[in-house]
């Protein structure tokens, strides 16, 4: 009996196998495949080596963009953690409205990144945007800059917009880690004359790993693989001073370059997958301290 189980369990994950073999396996290999190669995305296909990577390594538009996009996660990853336990440590202690503050919180998570980004950019136009009348209209217009002219200025937007967007994401993670701790632990500590940082310190953050593993890992793929927020915010502008991998990989794909995009995108497949890697290896070693 135990058996034929086994065997019909086995057959039930055929379908599911083969839709992954469809779209994910063949899709991989065919794309890396492509790399080596000078298509165009109409035409015949060359097989060209290495070329397209060398290229890589001389296009300075390409390299600004590995920056840009490091930067990006450089500033979202760790701000997203930490707004995000911040969010979570608020929603684990009782206070009236709770309910409210926590759907306000995680609204704009169920809002297309394309369509924040879109929002965001009518709020912030100079001269024509929601809060230059604001402020106009309470006669401190002066007030209002152009935060999408400089590079510093967009780059911060948009970290703080995707931040705003995903807090509400990475606080449900965290609050589920927070309420599979057991109250026992803080009665203790308490009676043994803990401080709360004491009791934040030495229990909740160590009971905490598995969340902030699972935290770090989705919030560093997610920056470093972000599309939507920027193209629709800022379009990779001014100039092409913000414009991400992900952007410069979809541009060269509909501009003829499509041999050379694809190898783009495995290059930006090991630069996600390091640092995820990286974090991994870090979050395990201190879950098994």
């Amino acid at each position: 009996m135990e058996k034929t189980k086994t065997g019909l369990h086995t057959y039930m994950a055929i379908p599911a196998f083969i839709l992954y073999t469809i779209f994910f396996i063949y899709p991989l290999i065919k794309g890396v495949g492509m790399s080596f190669t000078d298509w165009d995305g109409i035409g015949r296909l060359s097989f060209i080596g290495l070329e397209n990577f060398r290229n890589f390594f001389q296009d300075e538009r390409a390299l600004n963009d590995v920056k840009t996009t490091l930067l990006f996660a450089l500033g979202s990853a760790p701000l997203l953690n930490i707004v995000g336990l911040i969010y979570a440590l608020l929603m684990n202690s009782k206070f009236t409205g709770k309910g409210i503050t926590r759907m306000i919180i995680y609204l704009p998570a169920i809002i297309s990144p394309l369509i924040m980004g879109y929002i965001w950019y009518l709020l912030l136009q100079p001269g024509r945007g929601f809060i230059y009348h604001f402020l106009n209209n309470m006669g401190k217009g002066d007030l209002f800059g152009n935060w999408l002219g400089s590079y510093w200025t967009t780059m911060l937007v948009l970290i703080l917009v995707n931040v705003w967007q995903y807090a509400g994401m990475t606080m449900v993670i965290y609050l589920a880690g927070l309420q599979a701790i057991p109250t026992e632990l803080y009665e203790s500590a308490k009676m043994d004359g803990a401080s709360s940082i004491s009791r934040f310190r030495f229990i909740t953050l160590p009971l905490l790993v598995p969340s902030i593993r699972i935290n770090v890992v989705t919030n560093i793929i997610g920056s470093l693989s972000v599309f939507d927020i920027v193209m629709s915010l800022t379009g990779g502008g001014p100039g092409y001073s913000t414009e991400t991998l992900s952007i410069y990989i979809m541009r060269m794909c509909y501009g003829s370059r499509t041999g050379y995009s694809t190898a783009v995108a495995v290059i930006m497949f090991f630069i996600i997958l390091i640092p995820v890697l990286i974090s991994m290896r870090l979050t395990k070693q201190k879950a098994e301290e």
